[in-house]
């Protein structure tokens, strides 16, 4: 992993994400609660808060895997609003903006690791098989995992299929990224490989939204702090700021508990 992930051949395509008075109900319960945050092109907002927050939900919300109950997400150019139908070709175009990189790795488990980062290429971009394994390899060149191009998944540490995710990911060329705890399901040191690329990418200058309990990650790489707590926003700022000296006793009581484990 000596090599940069990013070169002037894989250039980014930076947008930023503007997410409105959103809300969101499962049932009875109200798990986001009028939302409103702002993502600049180009830079890296963590967040952190306790488990049950809203903060996977609110990503998933970002690319219409849930349907937001109220209040309006844009990425770049492109609004979706709450309420209002929204055309196949529009929530497919916003899903091509927004790539995403779950706890769980979601790999087809039938498909070499290769075909795993070129089949999405193919069926979303309309790319040639050859295009697409093309674009693969480089991929997987950039987060050091060419080797394993030829191999299943299973033949993969969680650490590598997490790698090939990202790779994944990239290839459809999103201009944001959300990472939904990316490192949860890992080892700490097998962890490191993943947040390595994940720096790499911020020094490129995607934007980045990271669900994470990795505050090293958050206070280094983030460029702004977002703390949940009960579906609501309840602090936000420069991350080294936040955790020298919250001002809100519900982050005291996480940062607390999250930095003497």
């Amino acid at each position: 992993m000596n090599a940069p992930l990013i070169t002037s051949s894989l250039e980014l395509a930076t947008a930023g994400v503007e997410i409105s008075h959103l809300s969101k109900s499962f049932g009875s319960h109200l798990v986001l609660d009028d939302i409103s945050m702002s993502v600049e092109p180009g830079s890296v907002t963590a967040l952190i808060g306790p488990s049950g927050s809203g903060k996977s939900t609110l990503l998933r919300c970002v690319n219409l895997l849930e349907t937001p109950d109220a209040g309006t997400v844009t990425v770049g150019s492109q609004t979706i609003t709450a309420g209002q139908p929204v055309k196949d070709r529009d929530l497919l175009a916003l899903r091509r903006q927004v790539g995403m990189v779950f706890q769980s790795f979601n790999l087809f488990p039938h498909f070499s690791v290769l075909r795993n980062v070129a089949f999405p290429q193919e069926r979303v971009l309309g790319r040639s098989r050859e295009e697409a394994e093309a674009r693969a390899l480089t991929l997987l060149e950039r987060v050091g995992l060419k080797e394993k191009a030829h191999q299943h998944p299973a033949r993969c540490s969680g650490g590598q299929q997490q790698r090939i995710a990202i790779a994944r990911a990239l290839a459809l060329e999103p201009s944001a990224m959300l990472f939904d705890e990316p490192t949860s399901a890992l080892d700490p040191e097998v962890g490191v490989e993943v947040l390595a690329v994940m720096r790499e990418l911020a020094s490129a200058g995607m934007t980045m939204i990271v669900v994470t309990h990795e505050m090293q990650f958050a206070r280094e790489v983030g460029d702004h702090l977002v703390v949940m707590a009960d579906g609501r926003i309840i602090e936000e700022g420069v991350p080294a700021e936040i955790m020298a000296a919250p001002k809100e006793e519900r982050t005291r009581r996480f940062l607390s508990a999250v930095l003497e484990r």
